[in-house]
């Protein structure tokens, strides 16, 4: 038995006998979202405002009232009007801590910050990727309660179609595709790039004429799988900055892997389908995303790195504690904050619903009918939105 059993975070450390270096193990955390260019730093979106919140303002499209000019009626035209709107965004702030003792290395030879210290960027960037998993969750939700509820100010009239207004909010910006799977089984019938008909079907239905040149595909391994069994990944990869991307139809979508949950949780999918709106059927969500569909802008955080010591503690011997802190200002394309304007939002209440203004669970909310999301579409037409979750089996 080692003789610093019994010293407190030390005894990880010690070996009764050298057995060789002290190498660290890698990361094989899920492949992050936030390296990737479906997001981007917003340079209209102030990061310098007083409150938890800001505001960003732009003008609507013109609604233009045409005249047919005449010689004889001598009726004053009618004018067009302009208008402009708004939208909030929200700040949230994360720490990452830890402590030593100060005499353990005379013991373990290590010192207990320098892994913390070492491995830091790790830690931001899948707190990062975190982040911008659970915005698509809850742009998800929102979109649900508009489609199967009443969130648009209506009866839902379930998701996007090939010929519905992209200007009714009552239609979420979804498509569902039931019981089908999102890479079909092969049969004399279905072949080739068939078996991904639910892929453009989903690009059209979405965006209809404004269909992009590309888009990024989020899509678990599973997917990626049957993609390859089907023979549909190209030969040739995709450069976009410094990633190479494996794609699908001569790179119409760059596939982004994660193992990362995508979907819905089952209770929230289920209290989200009492509303009177279409239900959903599809329970697993994958996510087609447009670049810069969401904005991520780093915050200047005072005393980001912060070091505290206590010389009496552990009878004189001392400790150390070191800290890092930073902040990002997340914000999908298209939409306001409707969450609470008071504190720093958690992951979590990113994919909240609102209801009576209370932020609160899904599965907490009392009458699904007044519940939106905390993420209020406040663009004029779907077709600017670039967030579009794919329900299937």
């Amino acid at each position: 038995m080692s003789a610093v059993d019994d010293l407190t975070g030390a005894d990880y450390a010690v070996l009764q006998e050298a057995i060789g270096g002290l190498t660290d193990e890698e990361y094989t955390n899920a492949r992050k979202l936030s390296s990737t260019d479906i997001v981007w730093t917003d340079p209209d979106i102030d990061e310098d405002t007083e409150t938890f919140t800001g505001q960003l303002r732009w003008r609507k499209p013109l609604a233009p009232t045409i005249n047919v000019a005449s010689l004889t009626d001598d009726t004053d035209g009618t004018t067009t009007s302009q208008n402009q709107d708004y939208l909030t965004y929200v700040k949230t702030a994360r720490t990452y801590g830890s402590e030593k003792i100060n005499l353990q290395k005379l013991v373990t030879q290590e010192d207990a910050l320098e892994k913390i210290a070492r491995d830091f960027s790790e830690t931001r960037s899948q707190d990062e990727h975190n982040s911008i998993l659970s915005i698509l969750k809850g742009v998800a939700v929102a979109e649900a309660l508009n489609g199967a509820a009443s969130a648009g100010g209506g009866t839902g009239l379930g998701g996007q179609t090939f010929d519905n207004d992209p200007e009714d909010a009552k239609y979420g910006f979804y498509v569902d595709l039931g019981a089908s799977k999102l890479i079909l089984d092969a049969t004399t019938a279905i072949q080739g790039a068939q078996r991904a008909q639910g892929f453009l079907d989903a690009m059209g239905k979405a965006w209809k004429d404004y269909e992009p040149d590309y888009a990024y595909l989020v899509t678990s391994p599973a997917v990626l799988a049957s993609l390859r069994a089907a023979n549909l990944v190209d030969q040739d990869r995709v450069q976009d900055g410094n990633v190479m991307f494996e794609s699908i139809f001569n790179g119409k979508l760059r596939l982004i892997q994660t193992r990362a949950n995508q979907s819905m949780a089952a209770a929230d999918l289920t209290k989200v389908n009492t509303g009177a709106g279409v239900d959903i059927d599809g329970g697993t969500t994958s996510f087609i995303v447009l670049p810069n569909a969401i904005a991520m802008n780093p915050l200047t955080v005072d005393e980001d790195v912060e070091i505290d010591r206590s010389a009496a503690a552990y009878q004189g011997g001392g400790k150390t504690q070191i800290w890092y802190r930073w902040g990002n200002i997340y914000h999908p394309a298209g939409y306001d904050w409707l969450g609470s304007t008071a504190a720093f939002p958690s992951d979590a209440h990113y994919g909240y619903a609102v209801e009576s203004g209370t932020p609160k669970a899904i599965t907490s909310v009392t009458t699904i009918a007044d519940a939106t999301g905390t993420w209020g579409r406040k663009a004029t037409s779907a077709l600017s939105l670039g967030i579009l979750p794919i329900f299937h089996s």
